[in-house]
């Protein structure tokens, strides 16, 4: 049965790769009219989507799925055009490959270029979110690569729907439809033989919680982007706007709970602390958020004591971890010990503290006076992203289209020949 499926999934790799091949002649204008007619064909359809997602809703319920996971599983028409419009999005945005990067004229008169191109073939393992599989798809495709597509059981019914869909819209646009492939999700070999698929497959990305991204970074022999699980902070300074300070908070923790650039650390300096703490408490309260605080904030109302766990959760739930530092200094300290490299973020009046914050904390976006909830490809102007990335080689943050591309070199000559040493 083992070997079965590691030829199904090694067969659909070999598939993408002749897909891959197609893509990378394929104009930007041919490109643009399927991503069009990819999105003209989620709305057309959505019936379908609903229906299998309520299927895989249903499921969930039974298999006792939190709160924050039947979330990101959920799918409904505004989510569906949201996607839809992503992809439209994505149609406008420039065509990266074939971009020169940098070049030259040498002095022997070679030309040189260095260009974008297509991965290749790029995998996706990810949890729970049909969302993901739309936008990896036309990311996949605008930037010339094939995806290959590893969902969760969890998300089984959604997944195959909207894949059946790209998949039709990519034939009607004249494009493989194998650019777009959906891999078995009920036996875990099938991550392992996608990861290990050396040669056949470009690119895995991981996408989801740390047990999953970690099993897939040890265990995959294949190039891997790491995207982290997001234990993003708020911290506010001495010298905040308590007003701005209240909104950032509540935004960053309540907008979404389920989703890994909710904030799910508080940080509040002691200068402030007196007027802050209360406040932001019973602010957090009307907002069902339940605080795990250090001994100043186990003072308030409805505050449960917090445990070294709590400085280490992503909890994806209206649950925040919240303790008072005596300065920025120590706030960097803590955020670098428990941060997870995501998302950080500092409200202050001070532009010398912000400076100070922005340039210490290591992390892939650290925002100033904003909500963590920005740090989003849409947001930044990428129409989808693929991933957040919170390791430091080649990609960092939300990845759009660049960071699905890879480079080389063009050299242009005339019968040159390099001289004998």
């Amino acid at each position: 049965m083992t070997d079965d499926l590691r030829e199904q999934v090694h067969a659909a790799a070999r598939r993408a790769r002749v897909a891959a091949d197609d893509l990378v002649l394929a104009t930007r204008e041919r490109k643009d009219a399927a991503l069009h007619e990819m999105a003209a064909a989620l709305r057309a359809r959505a019936p379908e989507v609903l229906e299998a997602n309520a299927k895989d809703i249903e499921a969930g319920r039974a298999a006792g799925l939190s709160e924050g996971l039947l979330d990101r599983l959920a799918l409904n028409e505004k989510r569906i055009d949201g996607v839809a419009k992503g992809l439209e999005t994505v149609a406008g945005l420039a065509d990266p490959v074939g971009e020169v990067l940098r070049g030259s004229i040498l002095p022997n008169g070679l030309e040189l270029r260095q260009i974008r191109v297509p991965m290749g073939v790029v995998g996706m393992v990810y949890e729970a979110r049909p969302n993901v599989t739309v936008d990896a798809a036309g990311l996949a495709l605008k930037s010339g690569n094939a995806a290959l597509l590893r969902g969760s059981s969890s998300a089984e019914h959604s997944n195959t729907a909207l894949v059946a869909i790209l998949r039709d819209a990519l034939e009607a646009a004249g494009l493989p439809a194998d650019a777009v492939q959906l891999l078995p999700c009920h036996d875990r070999a099938s991550v392992t033989h996608l990861i290990t698929a050396r040669g056949l497959v470009d690119l895995v990305i991981p996408r989801g919680g740390a047990g999953l991204i970690d099993a897939v970074v040890r265990q995959a022999t294949v190039p891997t982007i790491e995207t982290g699980v997001g234990n993003c902070h708020v911290y506010v300074d001495a010298t905040a706007d308590l007003d701005m300070a209240e909104t950032i908070v509540l935004n960053s923790k309540t907008r979404r709970t389920s989703v890994c650039n909710a904030a799910e650390s508080l940080l509040v300096h002691a200068a402030i602390a007196d007027e802050f703490v209360p406040r932001i408490t019973a602010a957090l309260r009307d907002h069902e958020v339940t605080v795990h605080g250090d001994e100043t904030f186990a003072r308030q109302e409805g505050v449960v004591a917090a445990n070294d766990e709590d400085w280490d959760t992503e909890y994806l739930s209206l649950d925040i971890a919240a303790r008072v530092v005596d300065s920025l200094d120590e706030a960097v300290r803590h955020i670098a010990e428990h941060g997870s490299g995501h998302t950080e973020a500092i409200v202050t009046s001070d532009v010398a503290a912000a400076r100070r914050f922005t340039a210490r904390v290591d992390a892939a976006a650290v925002m100033v006076n904003a909500s963590t909830a920005f740090t989003d490809g849409g947001e930044f102007g990428m129409g989808a992203e693929i991933g957040i990335s919170t390791q430091k080689l080649h990609a960092r943050g939300p990845m759009g289209l660049a960071e699905l591309t890879s480079s080389k070199w063009v050299a242009w000559g005339e019968g040159h020949v390099r001289p004998s040493s």
